[in-house]
């Protein structure tokens, strides 16, 4: 292996929770609600799917059907998606809404895996490639180098740069190039057995993590400095 790939959301970090997400921006905001509308407002936002990295819509409305299928095509796309989710939910404003959204791509609004600096540091020791391999509709790059992950990543591959989604083999093969590396000595990393699994098209290996909240989840990357093998390797 001389290389490895890894998604961003749900792989090397996790976004806030919907609650912590709300209140936020309504301290920004300096709108009071109550602890009770708090909840119930976050709970119906999760159920949306308005928080982006967060739970996935319950229901995607048949009118954003279009445009949720493209989110992470361009940043345009994936605001209209976001956004539109957001707004099928009450807020005290509306310009909320896009407070909300503005609030998801901060890096206050992540934080990494307990492993992942551990992993990435370790990698990079080995002299092992690293690349960031995003279906995004926007720059993860801030929230690496606040978090201090930056160092440790030789490449971002994002779809919205590139107007291509995983699971399709370019966007592995992109940063495959980008490293050097060959696809058949390559891991891919990620949550999302579709998307991230793409990368076995190209011939890479790949091994799945869980997305569980980074409390739950503390030593979930280990594996690939040394229990993965990188052909085809799996977990649950």
């Amino acid at each position: 292996m001389t290389a490895v790939l890894f998604d961003f959301s749900g792989t090397l970090f996790r976004v806030e929770s919907c609650a912590a997400w709300l209140r936020a921006v309504l301290a920004d905001a300096r709108v009071p609600l109550s602890e009770a509308e708090l909840t119930r407002t976050a709970r119906a936002l999760e159920e949306a799917g308005a928080l982006p990295g967060g739970p996935a819509p319950l229901r995607v409305p048949e009118e954003l059907a279009a445009v949720w299928e493209l989110r992470d095509q361009t940043p345009e796309l994936h605001r209209a998606a976001y956004t539109g989710l957001s707004r099928r939910v009450p807020l005290p404003a509306p310009e909320l809404h896009d407070a909300l959204y503005e609030r998801h791509m901060t890096p206050a609004a992540w934080r990494p895996y307990p492993d992942a600096a551990e992993v990435l540091r370790t990698l990079r020791e080995r002299g092992i490639a690293v690349g960031v391999v995003s279906n995004i509709g926007w720059d993860p790059r801030p929230v690496f180098r606040e978090h201090g992950l930056a160092p440790y990543v030789d490449t971002y591959v994002l779809s919205y740069e590139h107007g291509i989604r995983k699971p399709d083999p370019r966007l592995f093969a992109l940063a495959c190039a980008a490293l050097g590396a060959d696809p058949a000595r390559t891991l891919m990393v990620g949550d999302d057995r579709r998307a991230d699994g793409g990368a076995a098209a190209l011939g890479c290996g790949v091994h799945f993590v869980d997305h569980l909240p980074v409390a739950e989840r503390p030593a979930g990357l280990r594996p690939v400095l040394g229990l993965v093998p990188w052909r085809a390797a799996e977990s649950s």
